[in-house]
């Protein structure tokens, strides 16, 4: 498990990165490139790191399924994921 502040900051990050959207879209049509300086760091969607939506776990994320690989399996195994079953072959 991921500490809990590490979590609260990548929520104050997507947060952050909502709220500046617009904003940031309208000053690059523009080509205004001064006034994204001075925007937030956290506002560039850039710095979102994807993590586990379970544990937080920040590496080997599958997209497709917002978890990561050793949440997945967990689940899989015990049939959590509907569609999916262990291959064989």
């Amino acid at each position: 498990m991921a500490k809990e502040s590490m979590k609260a900051k990548e929520r104050k990050r997507a947060e952050m990165v909502e709220k500046y959207a617009e904003k940031r879209a309208a000053l690059k049509e523009a080509g205004d490139y001064e006034a994204l300086q001075k925007l937030p760091k956290n506002a560039s969607p850039v710095r979102k790191h994807n993590r586990c939506k379970l544990t937080g776990r920040p590496r080997g994320y599958m997209r497709q399924f917002g978890i990561s690989r050793v949440t997945f399996r967990e689940m899989a195994n015990a049939g959590l994921i509907p569609g999916v079953k262990k291959a064989s072959w």
